[in-house]
């Protein structure tokens, strides 16, 4: 009886073992053919599968396994390259093909080949994601009854890298900033974790993750690319590339003329109606451009007309990259200041709350892009020689006039101690030991209000005795820091509309009249950001291009060419 249980006890384990084996086997081996029924498509048969997908699944771990970092690496957020992006991906996948399924479904990857044929539209060259062997390689596949492992291997593997590729530029550019432009320091805090939703589209657990979740969520990135989908148009468009090729050929008529300009201009509704349609077409077209506004023709307009469209591409795509280098998404309230369009724009909710003109940096001492947090608003601020000015400006006015130029400027000497010493004892040699100072009042070169926003480059928005600057048109004026039109409005907005505080005009004035310096330290963020757009949207929406007054254009639009 004891042998008879016995044998009973292990036939039932025996059972067990083998249950589990099963059970165990038919997850392991886990075919696409399942995840392709999860995600309603159709279940194939073994004998009409297009290839075998453990044989892929094989190569594709032999080639990955060993590149994968950690989850704990990509955490961190630091990781931004393709290569191991793509290791990542497959990884996730259980070394699976992300793209392709086993019964020939090539659905996934016309979506990808559609998106990547519309990044032209983002001003980026599509051949950088290796569209035509993408095309190439699925033609190929779809011709094959059973094509190759090889041939599996280079089609998923080109469309994961594209893809790779393609959101990388999109969230973070495509040209490194440092490389393009040495006074780019703008940070982009965007987390690019491109293998979760590639991941997710492979195992039936979400749709294709469009490459458009990557694009820039500022409004000018998105009237850009509205613009350049319209100069893609036109480059097809014969009786504008007549018009275009007639006017270079030296036929400038006004019927030419006229056809180019309502062509390239972005809106036409502010002179359909006028009296002297031409005219004002004229005058729309130079400022659209960035031209002298000289309301007739000139060489500068006829240089811009006779231009192949392509350069309006190019300078479309050129600031679209440069937005790409900011974050993906900006705050709902912060400070913009765009230094070739030399205005300031106080955003609360995608609306202007304040709107100003500003003096920013010279063409020898240009203002840097950057962002910070505005961290207090300075009254009677008094005025610390930087560096770069002391050496430029302050020493050569010294040699030159001696006490005589310290006193007409205002400026007092101190060491670090806060003890006054006289001026006659600083020279090239030694005055980085020294703290030349204005106090506050009415000469000090900020004026009544300061900005502080902290960075190393000791960039800041400030007030200025110099009122007569704005209203010009050329205003790089400054040494690097900014200059804004109504610091008094600017600084009651702040600590009265952000800080909730019951801050007036009367207030700011009665501080003002002490000549007492006053730190009024905010606890609402701030960010500021500074940056160099040359085209940019104006009070209608429509895009409008800048002159490049510190010529950064063509050195970043010959990189992303």
């Amino acid at each position: 009886m004891d042998i008879d249980k016995r044998i009973r006890e292990i036939k039932s384990f025996s059972f067990f073992i083998l249950s589990l084996f099963i059970i165990t086997a038919s997850v392991s081996c886990k075919s696409r053919k399942t995840r392709a029924a999860a995600q309603g498509k159709s279940h194939t048969s073994v004998s009409t599968t297009k290839f075998d997908e453990q044989d892929v699944a094989d190569r594709l771990e032999s080639l990955f396994a060993a590149n994968v970092l950690p989850d704990s690496v990509w955490d961190k957020k630091k990781v931004f390259d393709v290569n191991a992006a793509v290791a990542k991906t497959y990884s996730e996948e259980e070394y699976f093909p992300v793209w392709l399924t086993e019964n020939g479904d090539t659905s996934y990857v016309v979506k990808l080949k559609d998106e990547l044929a519309e990044l032209q539209n983002d001003g980026l060259n599509v051949e950088r994601y290796k569209l035509n062997e993408l095309n190439h390689l699925l033609a190929a596949y779809r011709n094959e009854k059973s094509p190759s492992t090889d041939a599996v291997l280079a089609l998923d593997t080109l469309c994961t890298k594209s893809y790779i590729q393609a959101s990388r530029d999109l969230l973070l550019g495509a040209v490194v900033p440092k490389y393009a432009d040495s006074l780019w320091f703008h940070t982009n805090d965007s987390v690019w974790a491109p293998y979760k939703g590639l991941a997710a589209m492979g195992k039936g657990n979400g749709s294709y993750p469009s490459l458009d979740s990557f694009r820039s969520k500022i409004v000018t990135y998105k009237l850009l690319r509205e613009l350049a989908a319209k100069y893609q148009a036109l480059k097809k468009d014969s009786n504008y590339n007549a018009a275009k090729n007639a006017f270079a050929n030296g036929n400038m008529s006004d019927s030419i003329t006229y056809t180019i300009m309502y062509a390239e201009l972005p809106a036409k509704s502010y002179f359909l109606d006028s009296a002297d349609i031409h005219k004002v077409m004229m005058n729309a077209y130079q400022y659209y451009v960035g031209a002298k506004d000289h309301r007739k023709k000139d060489s500068i307009t006829n240089a811009y007309l006779s231009n192949p469209i392509d350069s309006l591409l190019g300078r479309v795509a050129t600031n679209m990259e440069r937005l790409r280098w900011m974050q993906q998404n900006i705050e709902p309230r912060y400070v913009l200041v765009n230094v070739p369009l030399m205005e300031l724009f106080f955003r609360i909710d995608g609306t202007d709350a304040m709107h100003m003109e500003v003096v920013v940096g010279r063409t020898i001492r240009q203002t840097p892009s950057l962002n910070a947090n505005m961290a207090n608003v300075v009254i009677n601020p008094p005025w610390g020689v930087p560096p770069t000015i002391m050496k430029k400006d302050v020493l050569p006015g010294m040699a030159k006039s001696g006490k005589a130029y310290l006193k007409k400027k205002g400026l007092k000497v101190y060491d670090f101690k806060g003890k006054a010493v006289d001026a006659s004892v600083v020279n090239n040699n030694n005055y980085k030991r020294y703290v030349f100072r204005q106090d506050p009042g009415d000469d000090n070169s900020l004026g009544y209000v300061k900005f502080n926003l902290p960075n190393k480059w000791d960039i800041y928005l400030h007030d200025t005795p110099h009122r007569e600057d704005f209203g010009k048109r050329d205003r790089f004026q400054s040494s690097g820091c900014i200059r804004v039109q109504k610091p008094r409005e600017l600084a009651e907005f702040i600590l009265s509309g952000v800080e909730n505080r019951y801050f007036t005009q009367e207030t700011l004035d009665s501080i003002i009249k002490t000549k007492k310096t006053r730190y009024e330290v905010l606890k609402n963020k701030i960010p500021v950001h500074i940056v160099y757009l040359t085209a940019f949207e104006d009070s209608t929406q429509h895009i409008h291009f800048i002159p490049d007054v510190y010529k950064r254009d063509r050195k970043l639009q010959a990189m992303l060419q």
